[in-house]
């Protein structure tokens, strides 16, 4: 049986390894109030070559980072303590994890966990057209995702309860209607 938080339920989000959109990512969730942040040990190395800093979040959150072999955290997904989960942006490297059933990361152990517990989620991916414009530690760059890559978001796009969008502004979008609708379902 599952064991059910006394707190209302919150927002997980996962970094990964990518660049593509990630200082636009930390500014929504600048934005946004009750979550986790979950962080790769890859994006844990983004967030040192962007020199970006985890400020501007809310009080309550916490931050897990990937220290751990069984990736401990994931069990608050068996809790309840989670509605969604957000992985942005997500490199070509997790959507193939995720697209596999690989989850030897923290951010691919989390998706896999709120699939297993039928928590929705938004995937941010990153290679989704074949020629994109994105900012590197040295600026902007062309980059050319494989046909692989762009085949595996696809299949992605075929998860249950798994969102895929591609682009700042579609992830934007998408949090937003997701935490409307859980207001409307909480009155």
């Amino acid at each position: 049986m599952t064991q059910r938080n006394a707190n209302p339920p919150r927002l997980a989000w996962a970094l990964t390894g990518s660049g593509h959109f990630f200082t636009e990512c930390l500014d929504l969730m600048s934005r946004l109030e009750h979550f986790d942040l979950f962080i790769s040990r890859a994006a844990a190395e983004v967030v040192r070559m962007y020199k970006s800093e985890m400020r501007g979040f809310p009080a309550d959150t916490r931050i897990f980072r990937d220290t751990t072999a069984s990736a401990a955290p994931v069990g608050l997904f068996y809790q309840g303590v989670y509605h969604t989960l957000v992985l942005a942006p997500a490199t070509s490297n997790t959507v193939a994890k995720c697209v596999a059933g690989i989850s030897d990361t923290l951010a691919t152990n989390v998706f896999a966990q709120a699939g297993k517990c039928r928590i929705p989620a938004i995937v941010f991916a990153c290679d989704t057209a074949p020629e994109l414009d994105t900012m590197a530690p040295g600026g902007m760059v062309k980059v050319f995702p494989r046909r692989i890559d762009l085949e595996n978001v696809e299949k992605l796009k075929q998860f249950e309860a798994t969102e895929v969008v591609v682009s700042q502004d579609e992830l934007a979008k998408s949090v937003e209607r997701r935490l409307q609708c859980l207001d409307i379902l909480c009155s």
